[in-house]
């Protein structure tokens, strides 16, 4: 039987930095789980150069553990690192490598046990998972999700090998990413009245939304599992204009918000939206 330390090593061998493709690790765990008699389901973008691997063990049917990890990991450039990152290091007993917690750490162990579970007489299925590019943006998992979901056959749960110090995590905030595109007329800057000022109705939209982020964070809709403990909305990437003399009549932001599970994320970009926001719009586009 193969440990879960022989696997991690080969797991960790492969780079799988979100950039390159994956198809060299699926490809083991592929070989890995049909040599113990497991067939798996191999689900790639459309490129062909990615893929998910999908399996099942047990009995067919409704219910069961999914078992899920993601196979890439963050890049290493420019980091100083005192051991090969693609190479499995033991020093003080503990092991290190790229991806060694997040996460072919819990891959490895997931795949260790199969034979265990292969020798059990399992009375519901046990599912396990292992998508692409989750370290930017949760993409290559969707695919999978996609075809999970035509299946008369779901899992009951799913536990997913996050590094989270051994402490169950019953609960993640949900996010959604914005660009908010505002169009003005230009001019030169000694008539400004004359022009819109794409960048100045970016700032007003922009106060909106740290006014919707203070409303969230008030105490009563607080859930005191999270850190921190309210849903946030927050700028982080902003660009307009050509020159100090020229109104500017474009300005581009970028926004995200991470909401708690009693809040929607469509909504508070709804409320936001009936903010004004259509009146700011076409006041620009004038």
């Amino acid at each position: 039987m193969v440990s879960s330390r022989q696997i991690l090593a080969q797991l960790v061998a492969f780079d799988t930095t979100s950039r390159e493709s994956n198809l060299a690790l699926i490809d083991f765990v592929w070989r890995y789980l049909t040599d113990l008699g497991v067939s798996c389901e191999l689900i790639h973008n459309a490129e062909r150069s990615k893929a998910n691997l999908y399996a099942r063990l047990g009995p067919a049917g409704n219910g069961g553990v999914m078992l899920s990890g993601h196979s890439d990991v963050v890049p290493v450039d420019g980091q100083n690192w005192s051991v090969p990152p693609f190479a499995l290091t033991e020093r003080d007993g503990k092991l290190f490598g790229r991806g060694t917690a997040d996460m072919k750490g819990f891959i490895a162990c997931m795949l260790a046990a199969v034979p265990h579970f292969l020798a059990q007489p399992l009375t519901q299925p046990l599912h396990l998972a292992i998508s692409y590019d989750e370290e930017v943006g949760c993409l290559g998992v969707r695919t999978l999700l996609d075809a999970l979901a035509q299946r008369p056959e779901k899992p009951d749960i799913c536990l997913i090998g996050e590094p989270t110090e051994l402490k169950p995590v019953l609960g993640h905030k949900g996010k959604l990413g914005v660009r908010c595109e505002v169009q003005g007329a230009a001019c030169h800057s000694a008539y400004a009245p004359q022009g819109v000022n794409a960048i100045e109705y970016a700032a007003k939209l922009i106060h909106r939304l740290t006014m919707m982020s203070e409303r969230l964070a008030a105490p009563e809709r607080q859930d005191a599992r999270f850190d921190p403990p309210f849903t946030t909305v927050q700028t982080g990437v902003i660009h307009g204009g050509r020159a100090l003399n020229i109104v500017p009549a474009e300005c581009t932001f970028d926004f995200e918000v991470r909401t708690l599970p009693h809040d929607d994320a469509q909504q508070v970009l709804m409320n936001w939206q009936a903010m004004h926001i259509v009146n700011y719009c076409r006041r620009c586009r004038r």
